[in-house]
């Protein structure tokens, strides 16, 4: 059990249930790791948000945040990299 829990907001699972089931098991593996570092190597700090990172898996991005104090990561989206970073 990592020391960090995973939380998924609505729209990543919504994001997540339309890929194809391999790109599904790599990026649940990925955010599953999440729980035990936050900050895996290849993480990158979003400019223009102050706590929001992301980590890369292939061609998709998991863009998300942790709160040191409570323990928690919540996972925001899931997308293909072209898409990732529009708002």
């Amino acid at each position: 059990m990592g020391s960090y829990k995973i939380e998924w907001k609505g729209s990543a699972e919504k994001e997540l249930r339309k890929l194809d089931p391999p790109h599904i098991r790599q990026i649940i593996q990925l955010v599953a790791s999440l729980e035990e570092n936050p900050l895996l190597q290849g993480y990158r700090k979003l400019h223009g948000t102050q706590h929001q990172y992301r980590i890369r898996t292939g061609d998709y991005r998991v863009i998300y945040e942790f709160d040191p104090e409570t323990k928690v990561v919540t996972i925001y989206h899931v997308r293909h990299r072209k898409d990732a970073y529009r708002r």
